[in-house]
């Protein structure tokens, strides 16, 4: 049995434990999504920008994650430069481009759609993706779930007719081709069989060395040096070394157990959960639409990651 029919089986023929613990570290990734994503708006509301933020996710990822790959060089070398074009696509899929596309679409496209875009294009591409590269059954139910997790987003995000604006859809294009990327990433780990914590080192140090020297060549560090200790070290910790690293780690993770298309479900979850965690940290109090719309996520979420009748 060839590599591609392996990768396929996992998916259909995962045992209740191992679903479970997928879901398990699904529900982590999503709380890690939602955390990051509470603490950018209190990091801007102190002065910081969307770029600043993104050096530090970048910059204490890829030093925390350099040891380990400067010790696979040395140790297990073949593992890297056997399957160099595999490493490379990891790298381009989820580290600088990525990253550039859903921050820099912050500029053109109301944070609304911030919570429906990205996510949306995340579940469609992977579940797309997972049947035409993978060969997964693209079946009913989790088509269904999948509606059912978009009506959800757009529920919560609150978006309207109004926001759509010409410089709000390149904005868009921008997040979904983010989503996409992303869904990309999880299909490739699927594929190749990566391993979850060495793609997270590539990951990471590649952007160390593009994203964080052209950061510091055309912005500066002027409004890092500025900020309280407090705010600087909230956002190392949160951004850097939970988010940085822990995003790719626990998504990597997931899509090893569940498969790449049941795994783009899950940061589906993150806008629901940034709006209850958003109360304790920014005082901002989840609405009535929020709650309808993270249970309506949920919902759907349940409907495609778990079995049934196609």
């Amino acid at each position: 049995m060839n590599t591609a029919t392996l990768a396929a089986v996992p998916t259909a023929t995962a045992d209740a434990p191992q679903l479970a613990a997928g879901v398990a570290v699904g529900l982590a990734a999503a709380s890690i999504g939602a955390l990051y994503t509470v603490y950018a708006r209190w990091g801007i509301a102190h002065g910081l920008h969307a770029s600043d933020l993104t050096a530090l996710r970048f910059g204490v990822a890829g030093l925390l994650m350099l040891p380990l790959l400067l010790r696979t060089l040395q140790r297990r070398r073949e593992v890297l430069l056997d399957r160099w074009p595999s490493w490379l696509a990891v790298a381009a899929l989820a580290g600088t481009p990525f990253g550039l596309l859903m921050f820099g679409a912050l500029r053109f496209a109301p944070a609304s759609h911030a919570a429906v875009f990205p996510f949306g294009a995340m579940s469609v591409a992977g579940l797309a993706l997972s049947a035409v590269v993978l060969g997964d059954a693209m079946t009913r139910r989790k088509a269904i779930g999948i509606a059912i997790v978009l009506g959800g987003l757009v529920q919560l995000s609150g978006v309207d007719s109004r926001s759509f604006t010409l410089r709000a859809l390149a904005g868009d294009a921008m997040f979904v081709a983010a989503g996409t990327l992303w869904a990309g990433f999880g299909v490739l780990l699927r594929r190749h069989r990566l391993d979850p914590l060495l793609a997270t080192a590539v990951t990471s140090v590649s952007a160390l060395v593009t994203y964080v020297p052209a950061y510091l060549l055309w912005e500066g560090t002027s409004r890092l040096a500025a900020a309280s200790a407090a705010v600087l070290w909230t956002e190392v910790l949160v951004q850097g070394a939970i988010a940085g690293a822990g995003t790719l780690f626990t998504y990597a993770t997931m899509v090893r157990l569940l498969g790449p298309a049941r795994a783009a479900v899950f940061p589906a979850l993150a806008p629901g959960l940034a709006a209850l965690m958003a109360w304790p940290v920014l005082g901002h109090l989840p609405s009535p639409a929020e709650a309808l719309g993270l249970a309506i996520v949920m919902s759907g979420l349940l409907l495609a990651v778990t079995r049934g009748k196609p």
